[in-house]
């Protein structure tokens, strides 16, 4: 029996499959979220904007935009 065959057999559990998101899943992939959005701010601050404030408001404005359009199309209730 071959890896892809396995994989085959395996059924994904409910939260991992596409449109079907528990409310734990959802919950899960919402936090997820806002954890690879501060990540996100904090790393793009420190490397690029140190010292620059007006282009650092504007990059992390633009990030958490990024952020609630993903949250909004794919995460939110039908």
């Amino acid at each position: 029996m071959g890896v892809w065959a396995f994989f085959q057999k395996t059924p994904l559990p409910t939260y991992l499959m596409l449109g079907t998101l528990t409310e734990m899943g959802r919950q899960i992939a919402g936090v997820l979220c806002v954890v690879a959005m501060v990540a996100l701010i904090v790393a793009v601050d420190f490397l690029f904007f140190r010292d620059r404030f007006w282009e650092r408001l504007a990059a992390n404005i633009g990030i958490v935009l990024v952020f609630g359009a993903f949250y909004f199309r794919f995460l939110s209730r039908p």
